[in-house]
């Protein structure tokens, strides 16, 4: 059994993620810590407490960074993120990560009194053996641990990062909104010493689920099953709306590098290859593959694709476990 920490920023699909680890027969949630993201780090903590304690899990959470490192401090490095704004249909609102989870009651718990990143420091510098990171919001947690004691790298078994991609972008013309973020927290870790694996938008778009996926889910008859499929139907509702085309698919980032975790044939076409963060101008918060005859020394792997119906097989399996209230 593979002993992880996930760092998310709950968010509809990290809940999705959540669940996966939680329920997983082959991870043992050792921890799940919060960062700002997708929402505000209260919100964050406060979903992600809602999910753990809907589940009967007794998993500590631990709340993180509420801004970036350094980028923000420079006004001008705002450039042209898309965010995923509120759209009005017929005078209901659709948002592709709700404030608050919605088919959950609201948490009875709180978060430890020891921030995230000062956690990450006195976990690794005492765990008795290596651990799997997954990181699936902005990486500053994370990068802030490193900074303060780069020897905790000795105790991580490897990150894996939901993050990035290569002909896929989502934030500004060239970057996912993870790196984009906190791309300086991003070159942190990628370049730590640990075993990086990057899931990027490339292959969590090529395992993009459906309304028949949605149907699949709800016939297991469990809570994880159901809550997951609705809130894979409001991110389609809501990218239809977006697009103004029926998609009717959509990309559950954060549960495919979960997945990779338990199984990573999940992913298809991983390569090692050595990257970069781009930190400023038009590439910032891009994943720069060096593409040379001759790249420099490898330092991640990088997702290409991954296998859709893997990927809705693993989520059937896990969520047919029935470890809830």
């Amino acid at each position: 059994m593979k002993k992880i920490i996930l760092d998310v920023d709950t968010g509809s699909d990290d809940a999705v993620a959540i669940m996966t680890a939680v329920l997983s027969p082959a991870v043992e949630l050792t921890a799940l810590c919060t960062v700002w993201g997708n929402l505000s780090v209260e919100k964050t903590t406060f979903n992600t407490l809602a999910v753990s304690e809907a589940l009967n899990a007794h998993v500590p959470v631990y709340k993180g960074a509420h801004t970036a490192m350094v980028k923000y401090l420079t006004p001008n490095r705002s450039l042209e993120q898309r965010d995923y704004h509120p759209i009005k249909i017929n005078g209901k609102e659709l948002r592709i990560h709700t404030e608050t989870l919605e088919g959950i009651p609201s948490p009875k718990g709180i978060a430890q009194n020891l921030p995230a990143s000062l956690f990450y420091v006195e976990y690794l510098k005492n765990a008795a053996s290596p651990e799997t990171l997954v990181a699936v919001g902005p990486l500053t947690n994370l990068g802030l641990a490193l900074t303060m004691d780069p020897s905790i790298v000795k105790n991580i078994e490897r990150i894996v990062i939901m993050g990035g991609g290569c002909d896929t972008a989502n934030s500004s013309l060239c970057s996912e909104a993870n790196i984009w973020h906190d791309p300086e927290a991003a070159q942190k870790v990628i370049n730590s010493g640990a075993e990086i694996l990057l899931v990027p938008l490339d292959a969590t778009h090529a395992a993009a689920l459906n309304l028949d996926d949605c149907a699949k889910l709800e016939s297991l008859g469990s809570f994880a099953g159901n809550f997951s499929a609705s809130l894979i139907k409001s991110r389609i509702e809501y990218e239809n709306a977006l697009f103004h085309k029926p998609i009717n698919k959509t990309a559950v980032h954060d549960a495919l590098a979960v997945c990779a975790v338990i199984d990573e044939t999940v992913l298809k076409d991983v390569r090692a290859v050595h990257a970069e963060i781009g930190l400023n101008d038009y590439g910032e918060g891009s994943v720069l593959i060096d593409c040379r005859r001759k790249p420099s020394k490898k330092n991640i792997r990088f997702a290409y694709a991954a296998d859709h119906d893997k990927f809705i097989s693993m989520l059937c399996k896990i969520f047919m476990q029935k470890k809830e209230l």
